[in-house]
């Protein structure tokens, strides 16, 4: 990175109480849970925003956001119907589909790794699923809550062109933004003595 590249200068992180608290109860809600109130549009514009300042080796910004509606939502719900049909559980993998239309807002993140870049696919990769998570963090610091999920149709090839994901791209997830009319209840955590390693 040349210096012409670089902007101003970023304030230098401070302690916060306040985002240590936000992260220490952090949950992902039920897609079908939850209802509106959602994001308005500057909200969502909002959401983005920050949802895009995510750690990118290179500067490819290797995805794209899909803003979804209620009308689209519904008529995407609808075309996926018969393809549930077709999946291993057919009863599952059409109540699932209540998790695209529940949701005031849905934002489609699709991953679109540059190939042959010097910067490996895998770390493009993953860039797409940090933006996915601060898609979540955005969400939740304006008040509102999120679940990031795949399901089936991620990755069903028909269902794929519905969503129009094209050769090279996936979905990296949806993250469905509302209100829960309930908090959500902890679940189980990580055991860190056996995840983390300390080495001197």
């Amino acid at each position: 990175m040349s210096d012409d590249d670089l902007g101003q200068a970023l304030p230098l992180p401070a302690p916060s109480p306040e985002l240590q608290a936000r992260l220490a109860t952090r949950r992902s809600a039920p897609a079908q849970a939850l209802a509106a109130p959602g994001p308005s549009a500057a909200e969502i514009g909002r959401i983005l925003e920050l949802g895009a300042r995510t750690p990118d080796h290179g500067k490819l910004f290797p995805w794209r956001f899909v803003v979804l509606g209620p009308e689209s939502r519904a008529a995407l719900a609808e075309a996926l119907a018969p393809l549930a049909g077709r999946q291993a559980d057919p009863v599952k993998a059409g109540k699932v589909l209540a998790k695209l239309t529940s949701p005031p807002t849905s934002i489609l993140v699709v991953s679109t790794p540059v190939e042959g870049h010097k910067v490996p696919v895998w770390e493009q990769q993953l860039s797409a699923g940090a933006v996915c998570m601060n898609l979540e963090h955005a969400a939740n610091a304006l008040g509102y809550s999120s679940s990031w999920i795949t399901d089936w149709y991620s990755y069903d090839p028909q269902a794929l062109e519905l969503l129009e994901v094209g050769p090279g791209e996936r979905v990296a997830g949806f993250v469905h933004i509302g209100t829960l009319a309930e908090p959500p209840l902890e679940r189980p955590r990580p055991d860190l003595t056996r995840k983390a390693a300390w080495r001197p």
